[in-house]
This record gives C-alpha cells, structure tokens and sequence, in this order.
C-alpha cells in the first residue's frame, strides 16, 4: 500500500460529540477548522442539519428530506478554528440532547473558469484538499445534456452527492464505485430514500480526474438552479471508497481498508434498505452497535452491528442493511489513524 502524506487523521475529519443548551454554544476541540458539519440528534427525533463553507453559514440542507436549501439565523451561525458556533435552532441544539458531528476539512479555495481553462463546460467553485481527495463543489446548471463540472480533486471521484439547492431535489449520489457495483456507467443513489441502485442517463454520466458530466435530469441540471456537490475520491491509509458482498451469516464479511475506521457510511444498494453511518465516538465498545441512518430523523438505534479492526471492519450481524446474504454493498470509511503515514510510521489505533 502507497504512503499516505497525512500523519494525522483528525487535521481533517472527526466525530465529535456534544449536549445541546437550547441558546448559544460553542462546539470545540477539532484540530482544524471544519468546511464540512454533518449534525444529527442522537436523543431526539430531529433532521440532519448540514452546512459548510461554501454556501454560507445559517445555509441549512438536510440529508433525510428532498427540501432545497433554508436559512435558519439560529443553526450553525460561526465556523471557528476548532469547531462552529451554534445558535438555538432545535434541530442542531436542543436543550439537553445530545448530538454528533460530523466534520471535514477541505481548506483550500478552489475556482475554475470553464471557458478560460478549458476544464468543464460549467463554471464552479469552491473548498478542496487534494491530500485528503475532499472538494465541495458549487455550480449553477445550464440545462445542457453532457455538462461537466470540474471537481478539483486531480483523481476519479469514488462518490459524488449533488444537491439542488434553490428548490426540491434528491440528493443524487453517483461515482466510480457506484457504477462498479452495478457494472455499467449512469448508476445512481438517492442518499434520502432507501431505493435500490438503479440507471439514469440523464443524471452522472462519466467521472474523470478533472470534472463529473451530467445529463438533463431537474434535480441535477435545470438551467439556472444552484447546485453544490460534495466529492471524494479514497486516499490509501486514510480514507476508502469501496464495495462488498454480504454473506448473511452473524460472522460476517470482513472488509480490508488498510486502516481502523472512524466512521463508515454504507448502503445495500441491491435492495430497499436504509443507508447507515457508525463512528468511534458515540459507541466506544467493540463492535460497535449504534446507528444512525442518513435518510431518516430517527432517534439513535443499535444495531448492524460492525467490528472496527486495525485494518478494515467486519460485519458481526445478519441485518439486511448491512449483510444480507449475496446482495452488493458500497461503502466510504475514513481513518481513525493513518495505517501507514508519510513517515513510514504505523498509525496508533485505539
């Protein structure tokens, strides 16, 4: 496995944990400021509540619902060199729930002029870290079959989310890794439905090192409509993008990733099943039980259940969502420790 250039995991994603007061507070002790807060009510049945850098603070999307972008002056309203401030919106600070976060660092502004630079078709801008293989991308749809839309990466993306931000929309989900488990291009997710994986030309097309193409589908190119799109493509010791199939049995498939995981997201994409995400900081047993799913509000649950090992994970269960038995799985995972840094080094796990 290649060296990764990133000796600590945590300069740029982790999981944080907090309570909320239901008024103003501060969420700290990240080792970067965040452009990415992913936040979800772990006691409380309540949406997920996304922002970022990009698209501005108070700018709320939410992964379990279709809705277009709000503007809530009480959600995320500061991103600090730590963490962000929180105002009193319920959803991301109700008081006395407790919340998870989480947050990614992409950090480096990013703008590509497609008629000047002849990458893309559309013009589209953003936050990007091409050590970590991490861009948010935002761009406004030209109604055109075949546009592309540079991502700033300088690889393949294994999984691009898009989101229609001035209106209602799915949140499509596409990538390399999505077209391998079906085995042919136009392969699609919805990241707030359980829907099995299905085709559509008139959505991704084709993913290259410099741009993603789309078709004329309204929720991903409507003339004039705002888009943002979150983009990443693995990094050898700190992040993976990849696929598996599930044997239904408690001793379950076990996935190689070349580091311990801090948080998988996945999703049975043979099947009508809910996308799940685990991390290390709400359970710190092992396996771990606890489970929230992107594509609902619901209250944190336990199961699907999965072992984080030193270098991959394991399904210790036969829940559908996580191991049915010959169906297709895709999943993302990032490192709690680099498994070997930039040093040569062997990360500490836990």
């Amino acid at each position: 496995m290649a060296y990764t250039d990133i000796d600590k995991s945590s300069d740029y994603f982790e999981a944080k944990l907090y309570t909320g007061n239901g008024g103003t507070t501060n969420v700290t002790g990240l080792d970067f400021a965040p452009n990415w807060v992913w936040i979800k009510s772990r006691t409380s049945a309540r949406v997920h509540v996304l922002v970022d850098t990009v698209r501005g603070v108070t700018k709320r999307l939410q992964t379990n619902e279709n809705d277009g972008e709000a503007t809530n002056s009480n959600s995320l309203t500061a991103f600090n060199s730590d963490g962000f401030t929180l105002g009193s919106y319920n959803q991301s600070n109700e008081g006395s729930a407790n919340f998870v976060s989480w947050n990614w660092k992409a950090g480096t502004s990013f703008s590509n002029d497609a008629s000047s630079t002849s990458v893309g078709t559309i013009d589209s801008a953003g936050s990007v870290s091409t050590a970590t293989g991490f861009s948010i991308i935002s761009w406004t749809g030209d109604g055109n079959d075949g546009a592309t839309i540079a991502h700033g990466l300088g690889a393949t993306p294994g999984l691009v989310i898009t989101k229609r931000r001035n209106t209602t929309g799915d949140w499509l989900t596409g990538g390399s890794v999505i077209d391998a488990a079906r085995g042919g291009a136009n392969s699609l997710l919805l990241l707030n439905t359980t829907a099995a994986m299905d085709s559509n030309a008139e959505v991704y097309q084709t993913f290259s090192s410099t741009t993603f193409q789309v078709g004329v589908n309204a929720y991903v190119n409507t003339s004039g409509s705002t888009m943002i799109s979150y983009c990443f493509t693995e990094k050898p010791g700190y992040s993976k993008i990849g696929r598996y199939v599930g044997n239904g049995n408690a001793d379950g498939t076990y996935v190689y990733t070349g580091f311990k995981p801090a948080v998988i997201i996945c999703k049975n994409v043979a099947a009508t099943q809910d996308w799940i995400i685990k991390d290390n900081k709400r359970d710190l047993g092992n396996p771990v039980d606890d489970v929230l799913y992107p594509n609902l509000a619901n209250t944190e649950d336990n199961g699907a259940t999965v072992a984080f090992l030193s270098n991959g994970f394991k399904c210790i269960t036969t829940a559908a969502n996580t191991n049915q038995s010959g169906a297709k799985f895709i999943y993302m995972a990032f490192a709690e420790n680099p498994f070997v840094t930039s040093t040569g080094i062997p990360g500490t796990a836990r």
